[in-house]
Order: C-alpha cells, then structure tokens, then sequence
C-alpha cells in the first residue's frame, strides 16, 4: 500500500516556510527590489527583533488580562473589603447626629448644576445608608462589567496587536510613504526632496485616516454597547460623530503645524538638534496646558461657575487655607456624555482653576467633596504635578538625544530592514521618528511607563496621607467608597494585573493604609 504522505511536497513546504523565516526578515513591500545589498547586523535582525517583541509584550499583557479576567468571575465579596468597609459603617454610625445634614438648602444649591445628571436608569446610591450593603448589591454588577472590558480589552489588543505585525510585514510604511510622495507630486507639483515637511503632512494625514477608521468599530462598541449595557453611556450617536469631527479638525489645526515645526527643528538644528527639539517640547507642552482647558475642552463641554452655596465658600476657604490660587471654580456637564464622575485642577502661577463633573456631586455630599479635593490638592502641595511635568520633559530630553543618535545615514540600515532601501532617496524626518519609537525606544518606554505607574501610585497613598492630615480621612474613605460604588470599580483586582496597569491603588488599599494612619493619630 503506498505511503498516503507525498514526503516530496512537505520537504517543499518545509523549505518554503524556512525560507520565510530565515533571517533577514523583510517587509513585501519595498521602496526597491534590487536584494544585492550585502545584510548588516542592523538590517538582519531589526524586524524580527520588533515583532518578537510586540508579540512578547502582547503575550505578557494578555496572561495577566487573563488573570484579571478570572479575578472578575469570583462570586463571593471581597473579605479583606467587607471587613474594611465594615468598619467604616461602624464608625460612621457611631458619629454625632449633627452629621445629619440640612440638605434642604446647601446640598441643594450645590447640586442644582447637576440635577440633570441624577435622571439615569442605574440604580442610585443612597448617602444616608450603609455603604457595604450597596457595595454587595453592586458586586455582581461590577464584576459583569468588569468582564465586558476585560474581554473587549483582550479582543482589542489582539486586533492591535495583528495590525501592527501585518503592517510591518506587508511594508505600511514604505508604501504609504510612497503613496503620500505620488500624490504630492502628481496633485500639488511638490518633489520629496524639496518638500519633505509638506510630504510628511500627507502621509500623517493618509495615516491619520485610516487609524481612526480601523479604531472606530472598536470606540462604536465600547461606547454603545458596553458603557451603555452598563447605564454609563449618555452620548448620542449624533454627539459621538460630532466629537469624532472636533478632533479631526483640531489634530488638523494644532498637530500639523505641531510636526511641521518639529520637523523643520529636526532638519535645522545639526547634529544638535535635539537640544532645540527638547525646548521646542517644553514650550508646546505648557503651551497645550494652558489653551486644552481653556478653549479646547469648552468646545466638547459647557463649564459653568459654582452656583454661590456654602459648598462654593467652603472650596475656597480651604484653598486659601493651603495657599491655593484658585480664581475660578467650575462644574462641568459630565452628565452630558457618561455618568462617570470625576474632579480636576488646572492653571498656571496664580491663575488656577478647580473643575467638579456634575455627576459627582450627585454622588457624595459637600464634606466628601472638600475630602477628594483635598486629596487633589494634596498633588499639588507635595510637588506632584510639577514633578510629574518634569519627568515628562526628562523623558522627552532623553528619548531625543537617543533618537539623535540612530538618526542620520549612519542608521540606513535600519530603514533598509523596514523597507526604506532607496539608496538614491533622503529617509523622511518623520519616517526615522516612527521607526525609532517601534523599535529601538519601545522595550526602554515599556520599562519607563512602569517605574512611572508605580511613582502615580506612590503619590496617590501619598495624596491621601496629605487629606488624612487635614482631618479629612473619614470624609475621604466614603468618598471614595461611593465613587466606587457609582463607577462600578473593581473589588476583586488581580494583584499582577494591577501592579502592572493601575495608576490608583486598588480601593480596599487606599482604606487601609488611611484607616492606619488614623490609628497612629489617636
């Protein structure tokens, strides 16, 4: 009986998958197909190199959403929670009764700003209650919605993750940079040599395009179909479009003269030029700071001033009370597009601001208010955000004089594994940039973004020492325990996973390490 096994076509396969594999590797697509040039070490390894490693990264990051994902399937409430929050019922209970407040008149001209955001289908938290049995009637829903984004997340990251391989297989950049060339030659009479920046404004918008294109059946998804499952999702379909156009426009109007700028600094600063890009970054960075709250963020949301209550003058007293510039105090219509809730501070020198999500004060009173946004101000007393700015500056600093240094002929060879192997033809500024952020940077910034989560942790037990110090500890930790409860946060958060992704410690953390410190006062 003969072998049922043609061994003659499986060796060919064989050959055929080793020649596919056999390093270099290259894109399909190339700038040329002339394949005399003799391989560097450069062009030898830099693409299988930066896929191993997207597929490492993704690999990594999708166990320990796995992880998570078997975090949220526990059914049974947290102990180590429950015996927290316990005791934070306990103590509230044992409280004078004068904490039974007049919200006839301050808690109703506090909230009037948000009385719209109150109307939602979600089932409401009651202030006057216990918190741990809505925590426990919350839990089943928090864990439902925490599984819907953790597998949304993993689907998403494998999309990612197969896009970004494809692209560099196929050769994405090469041709679109190609495309974007023929274009502005054939349509604007521009030649790539001469008009690079101009060239490189085509390609980014080329580039632009089909990102949001490619992310807007994901954004659909996770906006209307999850956030709105959930009760979160207020927006329109016609309010979401509406956003989508803003932020074009806007990407158009600031983040092309943006790269202009940056690369015509790159082109005429020299073999130094990454001392004028590093201060070109620090002035457009304060710059953005400066105009996003101001006249940017007014154009997604209407900010109105506090309505004058006790709450309003209690804000500032406390303010004045750490010596915090506060010129104008806000509330935002949160509402208008989730019931999410949030507060934030912005401004420079002496002209700073306080913003309030009106769907916050909705869901905790006036002295947890003052609470969290002692906590907030604490991050600004303790030099949080200004630190936080510096760093950034270092990071943009360092990541450029590294860029500087792979940038130029001498790194040839790494375009040439990604395609760019048109001797005759300069490498685009913007090309360099990319690729160098891909490859050689990517492994130092997935290093650097996690000393960085873990320094946001820090200053986030460190902002909470500072409120515990005001004598705002209790008021923090229902706070706390409430917005947890209205967002539908995670009780059962997988320690790996949040070790690696959160930027706040897990709720039950932040309690104790608060509930500590009380101790140590008494």
């Amino acid at each position: 009986m003969p072998c049922p096994i043609d061994f003659s076509d499986l060796s060919t396969i064989i050959r055929d998958i080793n020649k596919m594999t056999s390093l270099p590797w290259k894109s399909v697509y190339t700038q040329t197909t002339d394949d005399s040039a003799e391989p560097t070490l450069m062009s030898t390894y830099a693409m299988a190199l930066t896929i191993l490693f997207t597929v490492f990264v993704f690999s990594f990051e999708h166990m320990l959403d796995e992880r998570q994902a078997n975090a949220y399937k526990i059914k049974e409430f947290p102990k180590m929670l429950e015996e927290t929050v316990g005791k934070i019922d306990q103590e509230k209970k044992s409280e004078n009764a004068k904490e039974e407040v007049d919200t006839d008149d301050a808690a109703t001209a506090s909230t009037a700003a948000a009385a719209a955001a109150s109307k939602d289908s979600k089932d409401k938290l009651d202030k006057d209650k216990p918190i741990l049995p809505q925590l426990k009637d919350k839990f089943t829903k928090a864990q439902l919605y925490g599984t819907d984004k953790i597998n949304f997340g993993m689907v998403s990251a494998l999309y990612n993750t197969v896009e970004t391989v494809a692209f560099l297989v196929l050769g994405f950049l090469p041709f679109t940079w190609d495309i974007s060339v023929q274009i502005g030659e054939s349509y604007l009479g521009w030649s790539e040599q001469e008009n690079e920046i101009k060239m490189s404004l085509i390609f980014l918008g080329v580039t632009t395009v089909i990102g949001t294109v490619t992310a807007l059946p994901f954004e659909l998804y996770s906006t209307f179909q999850i956030e709105k499952k959930h009760g979160f999702n207020k927006m329109t379909v016609g309010l979401f479009v509406t956003d989508k156009i803003k932020s074009l426009v806007l990407t158009c109007l600031i983040g092309g003269p943006f790269a202009a700028a940056l690369l015509k600094i790159i082109q005429w600063g020299g073999e130094s030029f990454y001392i004028y890009v590093w201060a070109f970054m620090f002035v457009f960075s304060a710059f953005m700071m400066t105009i996003v709250p101001v006249f940017i963020m007014p154009l997604f949301n209407k900010y109105e001033t506090l309505p004058d209550s006790e709450l309003k003058t209690r804000i500032y007293a406390l303010a004045d009370r750490l010596k915090y510039p506060l010129t104008k105090l806000f509330v935002m219509d949160g509402s208008k597009r989730s019931s999410h809730s949030n507060a934030f501070m912005f401004g420079f020198g002496k002209n700073k601001r306080i913003v309030l999500f009106d769907t916050l004060m909705t869901q905790v009173d006036d002295d947890e208010i003052l609470a969290i946004l002692g906590h907030e101000l604490g991050h600004w007393k303790l030099g949080h955000t200004l630190s936080s700015f510096v760093i950034t500056q270092l990071y943009f600093g360092s990541s450029f004089y590294c860029f500087s240094l792979c940038y130029g002929a001498h790194a040839a060879d790494l375009y040439q594994a990604f395609g760019f192997d048109g001797v005759s033809r300069p490498i685009p500024a913007i090309i360099a940039l990319l690729l160098f952020f891909q490859t050689i940077w990517a492994p130092i910034d997935k290093v650097l973004s996690f000393f960085l989560t873990l320094n946001t942790r820090r200053n986030e037990f460190a902002a909470d020492r500072f409120s515990v110090d005001l004598g705002m500890s209790k008021k923090l930790q229902t706070g706390l325990c409430k917005i947890s409860l209205e967002n539908l946060g995670g009780m059962c958060p997988d320690p790996w996973y949040a070790t690696y992704h959160y930027s706040h410690p897990p709720l039950v953390e932040r309690l104790e390490e608060m509930m500590k410190l009380d101790k140590k006062s008494e």
